[in-house]
């Protein structure tokens, strides 16, 4: 027992030092762990033979990491993505293979072997690659949306490779490994197709799947909703975690990859209201498995076969890497990935998986292939895993920033048309200002940086250009100086002050209404002399929380009015808070005492004026609102027109 304690004592060491140093670093997670296990297994012997047994227990977390990935895919986004599933994926793993197969019949290896190294080498490694994308916030993004396609249609190509592996068996090969085939016999005693004819293989792998998904649409619901009557969140960790144990335990005794039974099952389950509370509870077991399996690689790299076939392993590696990057770029060429998101693609599935260690135990089982090759090819395996983090580093700090170099060096585009208003910025505020002026007859000129964002409006024929709103001679060309009203929507605060400032030196004529983030920005945006500010959240969060009063009882008239109260008080008392904030700022604090003595104020006021016995409060009978009175539109024109 105690033994037992020291190892987990020591990975756990490991990691709690070498991640957050990795992290710091800008290195990622997954290059911290592997360091972790290069340190306390090759370099500092603190562990040994345990890491492959640890190993084949942290692979579970690959196991879960799928099922929550389904958690997130509903069967009609996964149908949707069908064509890049087969077309992209089954292009990406029938290319590579033959590739990687050809290179090695061309290194002298028989074609079988050659075939199996090819199947082996297309596979890429879901765990590091999915977690990488998770950790650097591009999960989104076009290359790596394509990325998971080819990965999750490699993990269902693991269960045909299983199949047909054994057909490739080498006869030179059979009586060497006899006591290996004895072995993996009894280790596949626990099956349940073991020794089945084909027909019968099929109907079980069929039947399993089918009760996979009928169980998991009708029967968990119910089965979830009696363990959450109980109130014990134990429990139900206990229940998810029971639920993925089992599907796996199922897969693997119908010869299926648990991976993909438990993608799957998260597919299943990925329109159930329990969904959010599945994934907080697997969640962490994930991440620990996750970096545990990661460890056990660098661990698990033999330094002393390294060292004996140095040039061979390193030359084979960068190869393989180069080869299936090269295959991988092409596919992102004929599939139409543009730019940046090529790259990601190429780089990011360029390494071996993690399903190549299984494939190679699986094929020197069969006979396949001998065992000095698969030794060899084993550390092939790992170290491209161990230099993948190196690919994600090459992306971030010499692809991505040339890309976007080149967007910043783009030349605007042509404005020739004019506008009553200028909208600088059409993202998700901006684009609701601009629809309601050009559904209203008023002509606008819509200023937008990113490219991306510009295209797609224009392919739903709004008229909008590229370039940089606060840059003083597109905004000439676009026609400030003849415009009536600018509307600042743009994303940067500090960027969006200093574009109010200018137009409002330089064009003072010219309406200016500001979008602001939070309180602080509103001060900002005043002082540099916006016309009108409005927090983006002001309106949105007043709505939220009359409706809450709505849905808590009160009437929709009384609601109305207390919406009135809470404006009034707010713009009341918002030059008084602005002088405060003013005062503080010249005397360099953000917010002084004072400023926040007020706002204290400005909340007891708010309480008071809610809480005040109004005599003109309606009966529960009455209307939610009124119209305005007649001729008001008019009286409000005239008032207007000088």
């Amino acid at each position: 027992m105690t033994e037992y304690f020291l190892q987990g004592f020591i990975y756990l060491v490991a990691a709690v030092i070498m991640v957050p140093v990795a992290k710091r670093l800008g290195l990622g997670s997954v290059l911290g762990y592997l360091i972790a296990g290069v340190v306390i297994g090759p370099i500092t012997g603190l562990v040994g033979s345990e890491t492959t047994t640890i190993q084949h227990f942290a692979e579970f977390g690959v196991v879960m990491m799928l099922f929550l990935v389904g958690l997130e895919l509903e069967p009609r986004n996964l149908w949707e993505m069908r064509n890049r599933l087969v077309g992209l994926g089954g292009l990406q793993v029938g290319g590579t293979a033959l590739l990687l197969g050809g290179i090695a019949l061309l290194l002298g290896q028989v074609w079988t072997v050659g075939l199996v190294i090819g199947l082996i080498f297309s596979l890429s490694s879901t765990a590091i690659v999915l977690q990488t994308f998770s950790e650097k916030g591009v999960s989104k993004t076009e290359g790596a949306q394509n990325a998971f396609s080819v990965l999750l249609f490699q993990d269902i190509a693991v269960i045909p490779m299983l199949a047909f592996i054994p057909l490739l068996a080498l006869p030179e090969l059979t009586q060497s490994a006899q006591q290996l085939a004895a072995g993996a016999e009894a280790h596949d005693s626990l099956s349940l197709v073991a020794g089945l004819p084909g027909w019968a293989y099929g109907l079980v792998i069929i039947a399993a799947i089918m009760a996979l998904v009928v169980g998991g649409h009708f029967l968990s619901r119910p089965l979830f909703r009696f363990v959450a009557s109980s109130g014990l969140r134990e429990i139900f960790t206990a229940t998810a975690l029971m639920l993925v144990v089992g599907i796996a335990a199922l897969m693997s005794l119908v010869g299926l990859s648990p991976a993909l039974g438990t993608f799957l099952a998260g597919v299943v389950l990925a329109n159930s209201e329990f969904r959010h509370e599945l994934e907080s509870n697997i969640e962490p077991f994930k991440g620990l498995l996750l970096g545990l399996f990661f460890i056990t690689v660098g661990a698990g790299i033999q330094f002393s076969l390294l060292f004996e076939q140095l040039w061979l392993v390193l030359g084979l590696t960068l190869a393989v890497m180069l080869l299936k990057g090269l295959a991988l770029y092409l596919l992102a060429l004929l599939f139409h990935i543009r730019g940046s998101d090529r790259w990601l693609f190429a780089l990011s599935l360029a390494q071996a998986g993690e399903f190549g260690f299984v494939l190679l135990g699986f094929s020197v089982q069969n006979h396949v292939l001998p065992s000095g090759l698969a030794q060899t090819l084993s550390m092939v395996v790992a170290l491209s895993m161990l230099l993948t983090p190196a690919l994600f580093i090459l992306y971030d700090k010499v692809i991505m920033p040339r890309f976007e170099e080149q967007v910043n060096q783009s030349q605007p585009d042509d404005i020739d048309e004019m506008g009553t208003v200028i909208i600088a910025g059409v993202g998700r505020f901006g684009q609701i200002v601009n629809r309601l002026l050009v559904s209203n007859g008023v002509n606008t000129v819509v200023l937008d940086y990113q490219a991306g964002q510009v295209d797609n409006l224009r392919k739903i024929n709004v008229r909008a250009y590229y370039g940089d709103a606060t840059q003083p001679d597109l905004l000439h060309t676009a026609g400030i100086a003849e415009c009536e009203l600018l509307v600042v929507a743009i994303d940067n605060p500090e960027a969006s002050v200093e574009l109010v400032r200018y137009v409002k030196h330089s064009y003072p004529q010219v309406q200016i209404l500001a979008r602001a983030f939070d309180r602080g920005h509103g001060y900002q945006l005043r002082q540099a002399g916006a016309d009108v500010i409005e927090s983006e959240t002001y309106y949105s969060a007043l709505e939220i929380g009359a409706s809450a009063l709505r849905k808590l009882g009160c009437h929709p008239f009384l609601v109305e009015q207390q919406k009135e109260v809470f404006k009034r008080i707010e713009d009341r008392q918002s030059d008084e808070l602005y002088q405060a904030w003013l005062a503080a700022t010249e005397s360099g604090e953000k917010f002084s005492p004072y400023y926040r003595d007020l706002f204290m104020q400005l909340e007891e006021h708010m309480k008071a004026a809610m809480e005040a016995d109004r005599s003109d409060r309606h009966s529960l009978g009455e209307r939610g609102w009124t119209p305005p009175p007649k001729g008001y539109a008019e009286a409000l024109t005239q008032e207007n027109t000088p």
